[in-house]
């Protein structure tokens, strides 16, 4: 496959059209003038967000974060409603061991990679432990 590049190079990568590298980030200098002016200032380390323990999924249960009450809720909840369509695929292409399918597939429907590996992990649980209704 040629590189995608303009008609009169004929296809071929060009200087303007390869991507650039660009060398890390000096620290700044203090001064406002040069190559690396600008204020020194150092980043200040930021507290997790609230986010990120938020809905914690029901086979989290190791995280002291998810109460118990909230477990069985949602387990139960699970048990009642079942599977969603794109759920009952991901466990099938999980058992015929296409896990990298699996995820592409999550992937598409949940929006991101790190909900994708999130749900992988939360299926295969479910697929190990034999007291799941099938």
């Amino acid at each position: 496959m040629k590189y995608p590049g303009p008609k009169s190079s004929g296809g071929r990568a060009t200087a303007s059209t390869r991507p650039q590298v660009k060398a890390p980030k000096q620290p700044n200098t203090g001064l406002f003038v040069g190559l690396n002016k600008g204020h020194i200032a150092t980043s200040k380390e930021l507290a997790p967000r609230p986010s990120n323990r938020k809905g914690i999924s029901v086979f989290y249960a190791l995280l002291p974060k998810t109460s118990k009450r909230v477990l069985f809720v949602r387990s139960l909840i699970r048990e009642v409603a079942g599977f969603a369509p794109y759920e009952k695929r991901f466990t099938e292409l999980l058992n015929v061991g296409k896990d990298k399918r699996a995820l592409k597939v999550a992937k598409r429907k949940l929006g991101t990679h790190k909900r994708a590996k999130k749900k992988r992990e939360e299926m295969s649980r479910l697929g190990a432990d034999p007291t799941w209704p099938k």
